[in-house]
């Protein structure tokens, strides 16, 4: 092997990790993932000192029914997006936001979709597998019920915004949060995720997911004596997103949450 080239190989295993890290792009980048035949665009935010913290904790973002499409850009437009943009130091996280197609919802082929974007994030990042966190709004925040229910082992805490559990609020939203044989939902969801830090927020008047399905939810799992918050917000319709993201005692809550063994 040449000198010149021995001593360059030398110099690259001597650089510290973290200098290499300095390399990596920061901000929200555009990503795909291909699941079952389909090709997903996402993105990932990194933040801007990634360089300086050796693992960082991961949020798992699911955008509502408006977001939806083949972008890979909207879903950072509202909710989580949004609250980084304005403050990023609030939310010191690599943070995913997967993205599905219009007509669609966080049902079947989506929703693994999205916890591949999740797995491919974490490969691809210096991440912390035992601080990794869901939260969504609307469809999204029903997303989080149905991602948690069938992964619980994978997150330290979840943050369902104005979602609901019921199966039968529509026809339109085909699919079930808790499959049918595992009996009544509320209840089958205590079981499930009865060991999992949960907080759930809602408004009080929202007009387009009643605020019971949260209320029901809440009361199971508070009933069998989970880890459970639940925040109100009286006189909100259904943008209950940006009072939950703009709290700063939920953030400090989010971060503080371990992975359970």
């Amino acid at each position: 092997m040449p000198a010149r080239l021995v001593l360059f190989t030398a110099l690259l295993f001597a650089i510290p990790g973290n200098v290499m890290a300095q390399g990596v792009q920061t901000g929200f980048l555009d990503r795909t993932v291909d699941v079952a035949g389909q090709s997903f665009r996402y993105q990932v935010y990194v933040p801007s000192n990634y360089a300086q913290v050796e693992r960082w904790p991961v949020i798992l973002f699911l955008h509502g029914a408006g977001e939806r499409g083949s972008d890979g850009l909207l879903p950072t437009a509202v909710g989580l997006g949004a609250a980084i943009r304005l403050d990023a130091t609030r939310y010191p996280a690599i943070v995913v936001f997967p993205q599905v197609p219009r007509d669609s919802q966080w049902i079947g082929v989506p929703g693994e979709a999205a916890m591949s974007a999740l797995d491919q994030t974490m490969n691809e990042f210096s991440t912390d597998p035992d601080r990794v966190y869901l939260t969504g709004l609307s469809m999204g925040g029903r997303g989080a019920w149905y991602l948690a229910y069938r992964h619980p082992e994978r997150f330290a805490a979840v943050v369902p915004i104005c979602g609901w559990v019921s199966a039968d609020r529509s026809p339109a939203w085909r699919g079930a949060v808790v499959p049918a044989e595992d009996g009544e939902p509320f209840a089958a969801l205590t079981r499930r995720l009865g060991k999992l830090p949960v907080w759930i927020f809602h408004g009080e008047v929202d007009a387009a997911v009643s605020v019971e399905e949260s209320r029901k939810a809440a009361a199971a799992l508070e009933s069998a004596g989970a880890d459970v918050r639940y925040t109100e917000f009286l006189g909100v319709n259904h943008n209950s997103w940006d009072p939950a993201f703009a709290s700063p005692e939920f953030s400090a809550w989010l971060f503080a949450q371990r992975r359970k063994s």
